[in-house]
């Protein structure tokens, strides 16, 4: 497959911006990457920013720009210099703009030549994303107003330019964030927990490029596996029925394949069954495309592109659950959460390298899939997911759409999220709902992109706010892992769980940091993620649990609940074990003192204090009530209540037979709240706060001492404070 390279640095520097006074520096954020010391305004995101529609002449305009705040109603500011510099494409409120300032409306100026081999030509001004308002004026014309802060929009400047010397170039910018009803994701005004800074203006590249008046406008690109052929749609700009265009496959430098056809038309390229290499996160093969269009046997425009052949489906496997199917091999699917947030450039990354370094890395940790978190990438981010294989799904920014304005904005975003990234191999699903974020009309929604990319599964809700329509359903659970009961017709998934939080000192955006289950340090991480993947696994035999996702890949602002730091400096987990669980390579775990979960167990209590020496294991406990476990209150999320305990605390004691340990023991503990746990008197375990469900929880090297063949004693004491309350507890061996 070919790398696109940009033109040489000479081309691109003949651009001109606001002359500086002093040379450009960022403004000191909280904190910054590595790749932030190579940014600057001479070589800022210089690649070609659309890798799958490549004409290998443009111009770029990333760089120094004018920049000041607007006020609603104020007129273009044409013909005059700007307050301030900005670096862009990187949003106004981030220090890799050199400013890291908040305003809702602004203006940016700067001025550009167009290169004298552009004559006769068409020129067409690109941005790949600005949020969340643009209009666009070219020489003091007003000449578009685009709405949507993810997808790429183009304008035909031609008209409005001058025959000779400098063009001017102005873009108005609204961006309401918290007070507005657009798609936004996690952006906020006041940042917090899960919600992050917004990128307000210009985030991503900013470009110029030159076609004929008669243009291939698009691509739309589908890989069809059983049909052995790729089918090929070229829109066409200015074209008529007399155009023709003709599509070329190679593979490496040899042509495999050729067709054509008219303009509009599927075009279906034949390749060889017998040689169809197909794509997979194993061996993510990519064919090279040219598409050339031409009339009256004279070719007028041309452009290079990629793909690759791949079909993601449903199946039922050998014990009837239904799991996804990749090129019609099962394969249970576990990736990380992605926000797609930096510290130095917010929604920007600071470089290629760096946004290449996190599919990357990704890959390293044994993930073969990331959820794309309420964000929409830069293509080139899905350019390195095609080419180094990781598997995407890719969720609809959230908004509140509580307006039929608000919601009929929703669906057109949604549909040219669809449209523009149609093409990457690597996106096998689209979520349309977060967590009920901004839901409504889902069903109708699943229909029509599932009418939009029959080839793709389409996840209606991940968490909460099930509809029961689409391929997938999808739960939430933090710490987990849970999997939804298996269904006929839909796979189930996990679509986040997770969440252990550690603050790596001099890695962080503030002082105080959170995470959804704290650990002390790296080995609690570890051990802690470790045992989570093991009960994942075991969900997967189980239920027929086929994809988790587990949060998350990096710390986001105050949010510590990354694999990596936040200016990805330090990964905190062992890669190589990590890696391993990932890839399903985890001890068994076998239970010998079983819960209320798994049968009647019958358990010594009392709400009273009891005298010192209660955890003994010769403790006279006879005048305890006795009752059968788990102790609490039925509103208690994954209880099994079947003693009612109501009060401020409980004390319970029971013996168990323990049978010639081969593995490692460890409890198996649902506690709600803070609980102390001891094994013959010897303290096994201290617990804080609550769980959800049965976790793993470390025996201490004393308590596993005391342990022995034949009869052992169990004391738990527990307390309880405010919500639901709940105890009980097991054992389990690991090997």
């Amino acid at each position: 497959m070919k790398v696109f390279k940009m033109l040489p640095l000479a081309l691109i520097l003949s651009v001109t911006a606001a002359e500086s006074a002093e040379p450009w520096r960022p403004a000191e954020g909280p904190l910054m990457t590595r790749w932030a010391k190579d940014v600057s305004p001479e070589n800022v995101h210089p690649e070609y920013p659309r890798p799958q529609l490549v004409r290998h002449e443009w111009l770029n305009l990333n760089g120094l720009w004018q920049w000041e705040p607007a006020a609603p109603g104020g007129g273009a500011p044409s013909g005059r210099d700007l307050a301030g510099e900005i670096l862009v494409p990187f949003p106004l409120e981030s220090a890799l703009s050199g400013v890291m300032e908040r305003a809702d409306r602004l203006w940016y100026r700067r001025t550009f030549r167009v290169p004298d081999g552009w004559q006769g030509l068409r020129v067409l001004l690109h941005f790949q994303a600005v949020d969340w308002e643009a209009a666009v004026y070219v020489n003091g014309k007003e000449l578009a107003t685009h709405r949507g802060g993810y997808d790429p929009f183009s304008v035909d400047v031609t008209d409005a330019l001058v025959p000779d010397g400098e063009q001017e170039l102005v873009v108005g910018v609204f961006d309401p964030t918290s007070v507005g009803e657009q798609p936004r994701g996690k952006q906020v005004d006041e940042p917090k927990g899960i919600y992050y800074t917004p990128s307000t203006g210009i985030w991503q590249t900013v470009w110029l490029e030159p076609v004929p008046a008669a243009s291939i406008g698009g691509l739309r690109i589908v890989p069809d596996v059983d049909g052995s052929c790729v089918r090929v749609t070229a829109q066409g700009t200015g074209t008529t029925p007399q155009h023709r265009v003709e599509a070329v496959i190679r593979q490496g430098d040899r042509e495999i394949a050729r067709a054509g056809g008219r303009v509009g038309d599927e075009i279906q390229v034949p390749l060889d069954r017998q040689t169809l290499r197909l794509w997979s996160p194993d061996d993510p093969f990519l064919y090279d495309l040219t598409v050339t269009l031409s009339a009256g046997g004279g070719e007028l425009d041309k452009v290079d592109s990629y793909f690759g052949m791949r079909k993601i489906d449903l199946a039922r496997d050998e014990n009837g659950f239904v799991r996804m199917r990749l090129n019609d091999r099962f394969l249970f699917q576990i990736g990380p959460l992605d926000q797609g947030f930096w510290p130095d450039g917010l929604y920007t990354a600071p470089s290629d390298e760096a946004l290449r370094y996190d599919v990357e890395v990704t890959k390293q940790l044994g993930f073969n899939m990331t959820r794309k978190h309420v964000k929409i990438e830069p293509d080139r981010w899905y350019y390195w997911c095609d080419r180094l294989g990781l598997l995407v799904w890719q969720d609809m920014p959230s908004g509140r759409n509580r307006t039929p304005q608000a919601r009929q904005q929703f669906e057109q975003e949604l549909v040219r999220m669809v449209a523009a990234l149609g093409n990457h191999p690597s996106i096998i699903m689209w979520v349309v709902f977060n967590e009920g974020w901004g839901q409504h009309d889902t069903e109708r929604y699943v229909e029509l992109v599932g009418e939009l990319d029959p080839g793709r599964l389409v996840n209606n809700a991940s968490g909460w706010a099930d509809k029961a329509v689409g391929d997938v359903h999808d739960v939430h659970r933090y710490p987990g892992p849970a999997a939804p009961d298996p269904e006929a017709e839909r796979v189930g998934v996990l679509g986040e769980f997770g969440g252990l939080g550690l603050a790596i000192d001099g890695h962080t955006w503030t002082d105080t940091t959170w995470g959804y289950r704290g650990t002390a340090d790296r080995d609690e991480l570890a051990g802690r993620y470790m045992r989570l993947l093991r009960q994942v696994w075991e969900l997967s035999e189980s239920k027929g649990l086929a994809a988790a996702v587990y949060t998350q890949i990096t710390d986001v602002e105050t949010e510590c609940n990354g694999l990596l730091t936040y200016d990805r400096a330090v990964i905190k987990v062992d890669v190589d074990k990590v890696a391993a669980a990932n890839r399903g390579q985890v001890p068994k775990l076998s239970t010998v003192v079983p819960t209320a979960r798994d049968e009647v167990i019958r358990w010594r209590y009392t709400f009273d204090e009891p005298p010192e020496g209660w955890t003994a294991a010769d403790f006279d406990d006879s005048s305890w009530r006795e009752g059968p476990a788990g102790f609490g209150t039925e509103s208690t999320p994954g209880a099994v209540v079947r003693t009612v305990w109501n009060g401020p605390a409980i004390w319970i004691r029971r013996s168990f037979e323990l049978p010639s340990l081969d593995g490692e023991p460890v409890l198996l503990a649902h506690h709600d709240e803070d609980a102390e746990i001891y094994l013959n008197g010897v303290p096994a375990a201290e617990e804080s706060g609550y769980t959800v469900d049965y976790e793993e929880v470390p025996i201490t090297a004393e308590a596993r001492q005391a342990l022995r063949a034949g009869r052992n004693v169990m004391a738990v004491h527990c307390r309880q404070t405010r919500g639901g309350q709940y105890i009980d507890v097991g054992m389990a061996q690991v090997k």
